[in-house]
């Protein structure tokens, strides 16, 4: 299971946004980490496009190969394919867990299900780029409700249009995939079509 380990506060402080959540790192310096983090003013297109697969990849937990996987699938759908992709991102299972307010982070989502306290449809599920359809139910395992992140959690955070969630049973419905208006993350997924193209 892989995934990033490393200091989240130097990622925020590279994309000058906060992708884990609130970052002190961020707010004390505003540049960004290393040497060259004040200087640096003009970066070619490439290195834009670059910086936004980055962000995409960071945002949401995954390494290189299954976003550029997920990518290859997303360009052989029918659609946008931008617009595919972030679908396919948001429908992850962890992503979904986090959404509907399960865990405070992505992380803390992808360790619910890799510890399976998460079931989908009434099976155990630990695979947490598992993609749901429209009409999956999402819920807290039994005997997983007592967990204090998940209590601390239940029924806080922004409601999403394309999930219905029972905060009382612990359990939600993934109802559509999201249209990208509805996506709340700031990220240029056009960029990141036109790297992939080349």
């Amino acid at each position: 299971m892989a995934r990033y380990r490393g200091p989240k506060g130097k990622i925020a402080r590279r994309f000058k946004e906060p992708i884990f959540g609130p970052s002190k790192a961020l707010d004390r310096r505003k540049y960004g980490p290393g040497q060259h983090g004040r200087g640096r003013k003009k970066i070619s297109d490439y290195a834009v496009q670059l910086q936004e697969k980055q962000k995409a990849k960071y945002t949401y937990g995954v390494l290189e190969k299954q976003f550029r996987n997920t990518f290859d699938k997303a360009a052989k759908k029918k659609g946008v394919t931008g617009e595919v992709f972030l679908q396919m991102l948001e429908s992850r299972l962890d992503n979904t867990v986090f959404r509907m307010g399960f865990a405070p982070t992505r992380r803390a989502a992808r360790q619910l299900v890799s510890h399976k306290h998460v079931m989908v449809n009434g099976v155990v599920t630990n695979i947490a780029s598992c993609m749901l359809k429209p009409g999956d139910e999402v819920t807290i395992r039994e005997k997983s409700r007592n967990i204090e992140l998940v209590n601390q959690n239940l029924g806080r955070g922004p409601r999403f249009s394309w999930l219905e969630v029972h905060a009382d049973q612990h359990r939600g419905v993934f109802l559509n995939n999201p249209n990208r208006e509805e996506i709340p993350e700031t990220i240029n997924e056009q960029l990141i079509v036109e790297l992939y193209s080349k």
